[in-house]
């Protein structure tokens, strides 16, 4: 084998490698979001689990893929550990389907209807009509599947590269006896570990060693222990997936190598155990590409079969190895915000969609117990108020950068508008947290000064409150359910408590005037006031955002002066009804 064979073979090897690249990407762009939501939803037993990671990884073409999704999916909180090992079984058969596809490689030429079946006719048209919807078509659809169709022909060029190429080893003594050496179990697994991790795709390993198969060097007893190797190799990038997941995602992925480990103990122990007493004939049988396929394919079934019974106790299995030390409620919602999803729009954006509602209901709550310390003041509580916010600062940090990212990708309209929605809202959410924490400095210094506000005071701060309680409550629950129905009411409302504010200040003037207000008390009352007539002006751009993005538009401006000056019969109708409810 010579200079020009080894540049052919490593050049068949990076078409082979390309062209399973370019088919996955291709399919994964066709299918869209579909799988990972399917996957996500239908995933509900062992079952249906192995069955839906079966035919996603077929179609994607990689295990490894699928299985670092479920990663996500059980570190993001979407999945249960138990659902995800049976979809990761699924992924462990499916990945076997690549290897009959480079079967097609070895159909020879002939004549008649033989020869239009070649590889190289069949490669040949495959590319030809790839191109065409490739470069001439305006349907993105279509040039998808053109990249599909490019993609498998680059593949089937690569298979063929290499195939040819290693032709003139089945003549070299040397190359038949480093394979032979092979045949040693140990040795066998531990090069197929090794190759798979080099090149992260047990796919990739299993083609090259059908191209290899066109030598005849390649027997039973030598292939084998090559195929186990190759299955626990696999586990190499699922494994670097669980870099930085939560203590459920790292489960998920040491799940995929304790199967193919157990699959490889069971067995090499059984084969081998009764070859050393029966000694099968069928040893030294020479493979093609196809016995590879289906070696590959029976060992990966039959190692689900055995173990799908055993998802209980290799979960209990997972939990002993990696205890739960427990996470708080906050941890948790930002574990939603996996980087996994990015390349997954339509999740990446359901997961955000729940951690801004979180974060939401958190600062709605953050609100309530800084008001409920003007009347009944507790250390444990202001210091809660000061936890929470510092909470909230972190959901803002992190969805910020989270959304930006998002924007990155390819999006839809609708997409664009709600992740619009979601950065244009955080800030205020942040910012009511941050009120809550300068209410809660108020109260703090009306316990700690002693002040007594006079009755009159008291009492409007009584009504401001249960006004603001109500804006609050009306805006995050109309986020959280996106309802702009509901979202209306909250301008009628915001312009409402204005008119309280203005009141009580020209209200507390008077009291100073009078003697019944001091200097000091006014300083707070006027503090408490301000903070709350903020509060309102963050729900009003909530509400905006929610009412706005679903008429496709984004004007807080227009929106708010068409509102005022149209003053619609719903918009007096809430004024109204919120002007007898809320007044002094």
């Amino acid at each position: 084998m010579g200079i020009a064979d080894v540049v052919t073979l490593l050049g068949g090897i990076a078409l082979f490698l390309f062209g399973m690249s370019l088919m996955g990407e291709g399919l994964k762009k066709v299918a869209g979001s579909r799988l990972e939501l399917v996957l996500y939803k239908l995933s509900s037993t062992p079952l249906k689990g192995v069955l839906l990671g079966t035919g996603v990884t077929a179609v994607i073409q990689s295990s490894s893929a699928t299985s670092v999704m479920v990663v996500g999916f059980v570190n993001s909180g979407m999945m249960k550990v138990r659902q995800a090992i049976g979809v990761i079984m699924g992924a462990i058969v499916g990945t076997s389907v690549t290897g009959w596809i480079l079967c097609l490689s070895s159909l020879e030429g002939g004549s008649g209807v033989v020869q239009l079946l070649s590889t190289e006719v069949l490669t040949g048209v495959v590319a030809v009509i790839g191109i065409i919807l490739r470069m001439f078509n305006s349907k993105a659809s279509n040039r998808h599947v053109g990249e599909i169709l490019l993609g498998f022909a680059v593949l089937m060029y690569g298979m063929s590269s290499m195939s040819g190429a290693v032709s003139p080893l089945r003549e070299s003594e040397a190359f038949i006896r480093i394979l032979t050496s092979f045949s040693n179990p140990i040795l066998g697994i531990l090069v197929g570990v090794v190759f798979t991790s080099i090149l992260q795709s047990a796919s990739a390993a299993v083609g090259i060693l059908q191209a290899l198969a066109v030598t005849g060097a390649i027997t039973f007893e030598i292939a084998l222990p090559i195929i186990m190797g190759i299955a626990i190799g696999a586990a190499v990038p699922v494994l670097l997936s669980a870099l930085g997941a939560n203590l459920h995602g790292k489960r998920t992925a040491f799940i995929y190598l304790l199967i193919d480990v157990l699959g490889v103990l069971i067995w090499s122990l059984l084969f081998y155990g009764v070859n050393a007493i029966v000694h099968f004939t069928f040893m030294s049988t020479v493979m093609s590409s196809v016995s590879i396929a289906l070696m590959n394919t029976l060992f990966r079934l039959a190692t689900v079969i055995v173990l799908l019974p055993c998802i209980g106790l290799m979960e209990r299995l997972m939990e002993a190895l990696f205890p739960d030390t427990g996470a708080h409620p906050e941890e948790q919602d930002m574990d939603r915000l996996e980087e996994r999803f990015l390349q997954h729009p339509a999740l990446s954006i359901e997961q955000s969609r729940l951690v801004t509602n979180a974060m939401a209901q958190r600062a709605e709550g953050n609100l309530l117990m800084a008001m409920s310390l003007r009347s009944r003041f507790s250390d444990k509580d202001f210091r809660q108020v000061a936890e929470t916010e510092s909470i909230i600062d972190r959901y803002e940090d992190k969805l910020g950068t989270y959304l930006m990212k998002i924007t990155s990708k390819s999006l839809s309209e609708t997409q664009s508008e709600e992740v619009s929605k979601f950065l244009h809202t955080i800030s205020d959410f942040e910012r009511i947290s941050d009120h809550a924490l300068n209410i809660s400095e108020a109260a703090k210094e009306i316990h700690d000064k002693n002040l007594q506000l006079s009755p009159e005071a008291c009492h409007e701060l009584d009504v401001m409150e249960s006004a603001v309680q109500e804006i609050l409550n009306i805006a995050v629950s109309a986020f959280v359910d996106n309802d702009p129905q509901r979202a209306a009411r909250v301008e009628p409302l915001e312009e409402i408590i204005d008119g309280l504010c203005d009141e009580m200040k020209s209200h507390h003037v008077d009291r100073l005037q009078s003697g019944a207000c001091t200097l000091n008390q006014g300083f707070v009352f006027n503090d408490l006031l301000t903070n709350y007539e903020r509060v309102a002006d963050h729900c009003s751009n909530v509400a905006v955002a929610i009412i706005e993005l679903e008429s496709d538009s984004f004007d807080t401006h227009e929106y708010l002066s068409s509102v005022r000056a149209m003053k619609s019969h719903s918009f007096a109708q809430y004024f109204e009804e919120y002007k007898q409810q809320f007044h002094l």
